[in-house]
């Protein structure tokens, strides 16, 4: 049966505005929201990225860095002390800094950073990597309803003379503020007293 040609235009257009509607609402709505999230990712950088880290807080200054063999530890503790880092404690920052994002961001003059307390920070966090470029991240206090911090990633003052601050995870600060000990390799106890793990003789009372 053949259609009648106004019916077969009123068709053609009906598909073509679907098209139109699946482009723009749905397909357009998930590349709206990659963008989005483009936006609240605190750095692009990729974990094997990542060759050395200083974290610097208000009690230690400590340097890590990525080690050259594949045997573990992945991360080694250059200074204070020379010694095997604690692969679950840096691994844990570094998820923060590869996939940590801000819930927001303000732009604010350079004279008021204090109000944050990013002049004087609780930590800094500088990150190198492979290729030698460097990152850094600056966290500030928290905000006042103690569900964010306020912190710096790479700042630089804008045309207008701002810098960008942003509101990112307080997990940060549970991620650096940590005494030289735990960020040390745990000391396997079989290994320091390998005779405790010699099965004792079993008792023949005197017989």
């Amino acid at each position: 049966m053949k259609l009648p040609r106004n019916t077969l235009i009123l068709i053609l257009l009906a598909l073509g505005l679907g098209g139109f509607v699946y482009l723009y609402e749905i397909r357009g709505a998930t590349v709206r929201e990659e963008i989005n999230e483009q936006k609240q990712q605190i750095f692009s950088f990729a974990e094997n990225d990542v060759q050395s880290l200083t974290v610097k807080t208000k009690k230690l200054t400590l340097n890590l860095e990525r080690s050259s063999e594949s045997s573990n530890p992945k991360w080694l503790i250059k200074s204070p002390i020379s010694a095997p880092a604690n692969d679950a404690i840096v691994s844990y920052l570094m998820d923060l800094l590869v996939k940590g994002k801000s819930d927001r961001t303000l732009s604010t003059p350079v004279k008021e950073l204090g109000e944050f307390a990013l002049d004087q920070p609780q930590a800094t966090i500088n990150i190198t990597l492979k290729n030698r470029q460097s990152h850094q991240l600056i966290l500030g206090k928290s905000n006042f309803n103690k569900r964010f911090l306020y912190a710096q990633a790479d700042s630089v003052a804008k045309p207008d003379g701002n810098i960008n601050v942003l509101l990112v995870s307080t997990d940060f600060a549970n991620a650096v503020n940590r005494n030289l000990s735990e960020w040390q390799q745990p000391v396997d106890n079989s290994q320091k007293l390998p005779g405790l793990s010699t099965p004792l003789p079993t008792p023949t009372n005197g017989k």
